[in-house]
């Protein structure tokens, strides 16, 4: 069956939730040293408190891509239920960890984070092959790149500018 071949504001709003993805990840990378720091972490243990989050990109993704190129919802389709999944649990994590009471919670906070931005990120990616014609994958891949740039940009400025 031949897809059909979509206009930019068609390939942008497919791909717009990269930039709450890389809200995630922005604010995650900006402020999680911090909020360990004031938990009472030495900055020499702080590179091993994040290690945790690397090796659940290594592990969820490969996964994640997998189920999602499996799952089939007459209502939902293949890649939505895991952006759903992984959006609220991001935003769960993202709300609650500067406010955990102790250091393992907060490591197992940016653990729980980071796995939730990666069940959402990987059928991201995914869907722009899924919905895209070959012809227009790599002008695909950029689009999803530029809004990459877009959220980090704001979001790591986001302190600066309130």
């Amino acid at each position: 069956m031949q897809k059909r071949t979509l206009g930019f504001w068609e390939i942008w709003n497919m791909s717009f939730g990269f930039l709450g993805i890389q809200f995630g990840f922005a604010l995650q990378g900006a402020f999680m040293s911090r909020i360990f720091q004031t938990l009472g972490a030495e900055k020499e243990a702080i590179p091993l408190l994040w290690i945790a989050a690397p090796l659940t990109g290594l592990l969820v993704q490969p996964i994640i891509g997998y189920m999602s190129d499996r799952t089939w919802s007459v209502r939902w389709g293949r890649r939505r239920p895991y952006f759903l999944i992984g959006a609220i649990l991001s935003s769960l994590a993202l709300f609650f960890v500067p406010h955990s009471p102790a250091l393992w919670i907060a490591a197992g906070f940016l653990w729980i984070l980071d796995a939730s931005i990666n069940i959402s990120m990987e059928p991201f990616r995914a869907l722009v092959a899924d919905k895209l014609p070959n012809s227009q994958r790599s002008y695909g891949f950029v689009v999803q790149t530029l809004i990459i740039g877009i959220g980090t940009w704001i979001a790591s400025n986001l302190p600066w500018m309130v």
